[in-house]
C-alpha cells in the first residue's frame, strides 16, 4: 500500500497528518480517497511489542502497510487510525528529535459505555503493562474515568460521561 501524504504537522511526540486528498493504492489496485481524514502518529521503541500490548487492550490493527517499523492502530467507532511507528521512522516524519521530557503534549481520550467499562480497561491495561496514572474514580459528579501510560509514556484517558448528571 502506498501512502502519499500532502501535509504533516508534528508537535512533540505526535505528529497528526491532515490531508486533502490522500490516495491509498491497495495490492488489489483499489484506491481509497481519504479526503480530509484524520490520523495519528506515535513514536514506540519496538513496534512488536507495542502491537502485542494495544492487542491485549482489545485494540485491532488493519492489514496495510505495517511492518516491522510501523503498525496501524484502528482507535474508537470512527475507525481513526493511530500508525505506531519506530522512533527512527517517526523522527524521518516529523523532522525532529524525540524529546526525552516525561511531560505531556497530548493525550489519547476514548469515551466508555459505563463506569464498568472504564474499571474494565483500568485493569486490562495493568495486566498488559501500563502505568496506571489515574485509577478509576468520579470526577465533577457527572464523569467517571481512569488514565494511564502506555509501555512508550503515551497518555491515555478513558472516560464514561453520564450525561442525565452533567451541570446545565
Amino acid at each position: 500500500m502506498s501512502l502519499i501524504p500532502l501535509q504533516d504537522v508534528a508537535i512533540g511526540r505526535c505528529t497528526i497528518n491532515f490531508s486533502a486528498d490522500i490516495c491509498i493504492i491497495t495490492s488489489s489496485t483499489k484506491i481509497i480517497l481519504m479526503t480530509n481524514d484524520l490520523w495519528l502518529n506515535l513514536p514506540v521503541k519496538d513496534v512488536a511489542r507495542s502491537r502485542d500490548f494495544f492487542t491485549k487492550l482489545g485494540f485491532s490493527f488493519t492489514n496495510g502497510a505495517g511492518n516491522a517499523s510501523m503498525a496501524h492502530l484502528v482507535v474508537g467507532k470512527q475507525g481513526i487510525i493511530c500508525n505506531l511507528c519506530e522512533e527512527n521512522l517517526f523522527k524521518s516524519f516529523s523532522g525532529n528529535e524525540l524529546p526525552a521530557s516525561k511531560h505531556s503534549e497530548v493525550m489519547l481520550s476514548l469515551g466508555a459505555a459505563s463506569r464498568a467499562e472504564v474499571d474494565e480497561w483500568a485493569t486490562k491495561a495493568q495486566e498488559a503493562g501500563a502505568d496506571v496514572f489515574g485509577k478509576p474514580s468520579e470526577v465533577q459528579g457527572w464523569m467517571y474515568g481512569c488514565g494511564f501510560a502506555d509501555l512508550d509514556g503515551h497518555n491515555w484517558n478513558i472516560l464514561y460521561m453520564d450525561m442525565s448528571k452533567m451541570p446545565k
